[in-house]
């Protein structure tokens, strides 16, 4: 456990940065446009880059109250996006007026791995790696 102790910032760190990158590639290099979902996703993930980075240098302990928000939240709307785009909800309840519609399908790696899912994905580990920080810093 004195591993996991050690680099749960870290690991939540390079999780924030590669979904930070990856969602760049998509619609920079490959030019996947992004939903309006995608957008509010991005705004929840792309400041975790900064906050970890920044708690991991300054030692805070209580990173996790500014982390832990933003990837709590950025995970409701990636689990609402999924629900979307595997027709668990029905496409009227999509946000997208207009543009790109939030369940475009881009691709699908392995019949299940989409843009949805690793975002939420992404989040989901976030998420548990600020809630296994905060067991092991918030009483001392």
């Amino acid at each position: 456990m004195g591993i996991l102790k050690k680099y749960t910032l870290y690991f939540a760190w390079a999780l924030a940065l590669s979904a930070t990158f990856g969602s760049l590639f998509f619609s920079e290099i490959v030019r996947f446009p992004p939903c309006v979902l995608c957008w509010y996703q991005r705004i929840f993930m792309y400041p975790l880059v900064v906050i970890l980075a920044v708690g991991i240098l300054t030692k805070d302990k209580k990173v996790y109250l500014y982390a832990l928000p933003l990837s709590i939240t950025g995970m409701l709307t990636a689990l609402y996006h999924n629900l979307l785009y595997y027709q668990v909800l029905p496409e009227s309840a999509a946000p997208c007026a207009a543009g790109i519609s939030c369940t475009t399908k881009f691709f699908e790696w392995l019949g299940f791995v989409t843009i949805p899912f690793l975002s939420f994905s992404a989040f989901t580990l976030i998420s548990v790696c600020m809630l296994v920080y905060k067991r092991y810093n918030s009483h001392k």
